[in-house]
């Protein structure tokens, strides 16, 4: 870290805050069940979806054997959790989702 913050910088970003949601997605050991591929497909479409309409501000999939995936919602989490749940491959056992809520700061990005 070669990168000095001040007090007041910390105190200032620390204003900027608002509230997310935080989804978490694991794979379950039934990620490989008949007609996985056609019930992934159907999630990525969802999730897509999601983002376009701004319900996920960011979304990373993960290349993982445990963990599937990553998204930060604008929605709070009471509504992100039942987003969540209707998924299509929740709702086949293939993954779980953890909502925990969180604060981001508008305008961060992911580098292009």
């Amino acid at each position: 870290m070669t990168t000095t913050v001040t007090d007041d910088q910390i105190r200032a970003l620390a204003a900027t805050a608002k509230p997310y949601s935080l989804a978490l997605l694991q794979w379950t050991p039934a990620r490989t069940i008949d007609g996985a591929d056609a019930i992934e497909l159907e999630h990525q479409r969802r999730m897509v979806s999601l983002r376009a309409e701004g319900v996920i501000a960011i979304l990373c999939p993960v290349a993982s054997d445990t963990m599937a995936g990553v998204a930060i919602m604008t929605v709070p989490a009471e509504e992100a959790t039942k987003i969540m749940a209707e998924d299509p491959c929740v709702r086949a056992g293939m993954m779980r989702c953890e909502v925990h809520p969180c604060h981001g700061f508008p305008g961060d990005t992911l580098p292009a």
